[in-house]
């Protein structure tokens, strides 16, 4: 593969590079510290630093021109991810609108939903939540159950999500519900979209072990949702819902997240003691430190490999699952070795005065063990690549 970047992706690179350095606020940028709460303030920083880069050119950047975007490469969304995790840079609040739903509004919906829906998804006007998970239906998510019931010129929903991002602040939902529940498992779906300040939707927030509460629970309950709110055919949900699948972002972003995680670990490394000297001249230490290396390097190589793929228009098969079992598993790791270094005073997290890298580490210690639940298992990533890729039975 060649890893060199053209000379319009070179100037491409610099020119982010340079808009970064001067826009991203500075807290941001500094070394450690945990998440913030989404309260009232940070979400209006949020949406704040959402429009700064929309109006840069720096938001929605694939879409088609006709939409708001500028048509770019696969490889300059890559880089614009990669720079934005390289500066640590706020997170965008409408990421889930401009990966998941905005692509899928291009492809499957109506001139007036595209027209409502689209700018606002750009400006973070509308934040978005994803409503498909259910208690009953998580890995398995064909097996969903809340029903939606045509009446007049209105879908009638009632039943539960579970473990929905975000659902506390979002002013709309996509959400994947039961039109039909005589036609087959994949069949029978729909993909409506919910105005999340509807009468009849209840949300509930789930409190995390980071002590946030950024996963809920939501009740529809006679909720009443237009007709016009379908995308794509009715009971065809499911091939609406694939669509995202073609959208899925390149996991570069979040392998230069990985390498800035370990780069922290160094520098607990070089700080820390250990036998009156620094942690990272112990030799047990720096082997422990090296196998990390190593694995962080192939996590990049393996990005590079499926970025190669995707560049060539190859289908994709079981590297999506590598990536995810490999990245939680590492940053879980790496979060752990570094409360080790840090002693007794590893653990401590939020309201002590004593704090490292201002609970940096128990928070993501915390927080990447749910990304090893969240999103597919681990058990179910392994499953996976066992069968689909080393063609290993199916277990009974």
């Amino acid at each position: 593969m060649d890893l060199d970047l053209t000379p319009d992706e070179a100037r491409f690179q610099t020119d982010v590079r340079r808009w970064l350095r001067a826009n991203v606020p500075a807290r941001h940028g500094a070394r450690g510290g945990p998440r913030e709460e989404l309260g009232e303030g940070r979400l209006a920083a949020l949406k704040a630093w959402q429009r700064k880069l929309e109006a840069a050119g720096y938001v929605a950047i694939g879409w088609p021109r006709e939409h708001g975007g500028r048509a770019a490469t696969i490889m300059e969304q890559t880089i614009l991810g990669e720079e934005l995790a390289r500066a640590r840079a706020p997170a965008l609040i409408g990421q889930m609108g401009l990966q998941m739903v905005g692509p899928t509004l291009i492809q499957w919906a109506s001139e007036a939903q595209k027209c409502l829906h689209l700018p606002r998804i750009r400006s973070a006007e509308h934040v978005w939540c994803q409503g498909y998970s259910e208690p009953g239906a998580g890995s398995d998510l064909a097996a969903l159950q809340t029903r939606a019931v045509r009446d007049g010129d209105h879908f009638v929903v009632t039943g539960r999500k579970i473990w929905t991002s975000n659902a506390q602040i979002a002013d709309w939902m996509f959400c994947l519900v039961r039109t039909n529940p005589d036609a087959p498992k994949h069949h029978g779906i729909s993909y409506l979209l919910i105005d999340m300040r509807s009468p009849g939707i209840e949300v509930r927030p789930l409190l995390q072990m980071t002590g946030d509460a950024g996963f809920n629970e939501v009740f529809f309950d006679g909720l009443r949702v237009p007709v016009e709110n379908l995308v794509g055919p009715p009971d065809e949900g499911w091939k609406v819902a694939n669509t995202t699948l073609a959208h899925e972002r390149n996991m570069l972003g979040s392998t230069t997240q990985t390498q800035n995680l370990f780069d922290g670990l160094l520098r607990v490394a070089r700080r820390a003691r250990k036998g009156g000297r620094p942690a990272s001249e112990d030799p047990l230490v720096r082997q422990r430190l090296a196998d990390l290396k190593i694995r962080v390097e192939s996590l990049r190589f393996l990005a590079y490999r499926n970025l190669t793929g995707a560049l060539r228009a190859k289908q994709g098969g079981i590297e999506t699952s590598i990536a995810k079992l490999a990245t939680t598993e590492l940053n879980h790791e790496l979060a752990h070795t570094a409360i080790e270094l840090l002693g007794m005073a590893g653990p401590l997290y939020r309201g002590s005065p004593h704090l490292e890298d201002g609970g940096l580490w128990p928070y993501q210690f915390m927080f990447s063990l749910g990304m090893i639940i969240g999103g597919g298992t681990t058990q179910i990533q392994k499953n996976i690549i066992a069968q689909r890729g080393l063609g290993l039975p199916r277990a009974g």
